[in-house]
């Protein structure tokens, strides 16, 4: 089978290195892909968001299955078009994908299917939105409506950190058109979980849980950042945990958005608050979490390829997943500076010694090589150093001294990963 993953970040090397392990493989295409993509497919110089691009390049291949890393082509559109040409595609329709596209739409739904989440209302005004916050008088969460990048949600403890939230997606346009409207939502407390299940349109089935870090530095300090690292399994989603969240959130969804007329096909990347009260949903997204994906696909024994289009072609009661006993653990690399401004082009060395260690794998986000073959940065999150251990300490260790066979001084990484595993 001839095979194309769209997108060229971290997460989609993960994907390009699982699928590339399938007996059922004839090739595989990135596009646009980067140079650890590289190693395992053919990369071709088409963005992920040049849907034209893809098509002409899925009609001229002849691919036979299209893997959708990102979310914005999706939202865009491109499963659809793909779809329409008669080819299998992992990655939900438009109108699914909508189920991160528009934060007020996914409310909408949960709150119809009586699924539980944070109390909230949706304003496209500024001074109604303010109005609303000085009533509720009481720690909010305000949020751009639409994709920003995984950075459009401001967490407010003051009425007055909520109306400078308000001015900024709104009045100042931080987030361009995503903030046209707005969603405030009750301030939610417990630990943050990832969940991941796959749907095949009218059934779901869990793939595994996981706990990222979203701010920049130790002690989960600093600004919110795409992710500096994740692992799983993680202990807060014990098997009890997995079935209510499958029970009460997951499979209550993928049937409400059948009833809707918007079957969800993919993978339901559920944000979690774990609560005294349960599992609460603060955020769906349309793919896979990025890092995340690291490590679950270090953990995943069964053929990625296979377990991806039996999604895809709606048979996924016709699979059983079987996993690593054993917890993956993926440390972010990035640029100094990030998420700020950061200097592109510096080169990273020891990427050889890091990758020859046992358990080990570097999965790269923004990289290129040049002319004389050096491995370049070229992101801001650029690398995700990911391990296997018996306990997620022990990949923790592992991971870390992967870190420090890589040399590259104009990047950092946080030092405590995995930390409440540990802690426990």
């Amino acid at each position: 089978m001839k095979v194309l993953i769209v997108g060229g970040g971290g997460r989609e090397h993960a994907l390009a290195w699982a699928v590339a392990k399938s007996p059922k493989l004839t090739k595989l295409y990135a596009a646009p892909g980067n140079a650890g993509i590289a190693a395992c497919a053919e990369c071709l110089d088409i963005g992920a968001e040049d849907l034209d691009g893809i098509c002409a390049a899925v009609k001229d291949l002849g691919i036979e299955f299209v893997i959708v890393g990102p979310e914005a082509p999706l939202v865009a559109g491109l499963a659809d078009r793909i779809d329409a040409m008669g080819i299998p595609v992992f990655g939900p329709s438009a109108a699914a994908a909508e189920i991160e596209g528009s934060k007020g739409m996914m409310k909408d739904l949960l709150a119809k299917y009586g699924i539980p989440t944070a109390d909230y209302e949706r304003f496209d005004e500024p001074d109604a939105a303010k109005e609303y916050i000085r009533i509720k008088n009481h720690p909010v969460v305000v949020k751009a409506d639409g994709l920003a990048a995984g950075k459009g949600v401001i967490l407010s403890h003051t009425i007055n950190e909520a109306y400078a939230a308000v001015d900024q997606i709104m009045i100042e346009e931080a987030f361009g058109d995503a903030g046209a409207e707005i969603v405030i939502e009750e301030f939610l407390t417990g630990e943050e979980a990832s969940f991941f299940a796959l749907c095949d349109g009218t059934r779901a089935i869990p793939l595994a849980g996981a706990q990222d870090h979203k701010q920049v530095h130790d002690g989960d300090h600093g600004p919110n950042t795409g992710g500096m690292g994740a692992y799983t399994p993680a202990p807060v989603l014990d098997e009890a945990m997995e079935k209510r969240i499958m029970d009460e959130i997951v499979t209550p969804t993928v049937e409400g958005m059948a009833k809707e007329g918007k079957p969800y096909k993919g993978v339901l990347f559920a944000g979690l608050m774990i609560g005294e009260d349960g599992p609460k949903v603060i955020e769906f997204n349309c793919r896979f979490g990025d890092p995340e994906c690291q490590p679950i696909m270090s953990r995943l024994k069964s053929d990625a390829l296979e377990m991806l289009l039996a999604a895809a072609k709606g048979e996924l009661d016709k699979i059983k997943l079987k996993w690593d006993p054993r917890a993956a653990l993926t440390v972010v690399m990035a640029a100094n500076g990030y998420p700020g401004k950061y200097a592109k082009g510096t080169e990273i060395r020891g990427l050889d010694d890091a990758d020859a260690m046992d358990d080990v794998t570097v999965f790269h986000a923004g990289t290129k090589t040049d002319g004389n073959g050096r491995m370049l940065a070229n992101g801001g999150r650029v690398l995700g150093v990911t391990a296997l251990g018996n306990t997620v300490e022990d990949a923790q260790k592992r991971a870390y001294d992967a870190v420090d066979a890589i040399d590259w001084p104009e990047g950092f990484c946080r030092r405590d990963i995995g930390w409440r595993a540990v802690g426990r």
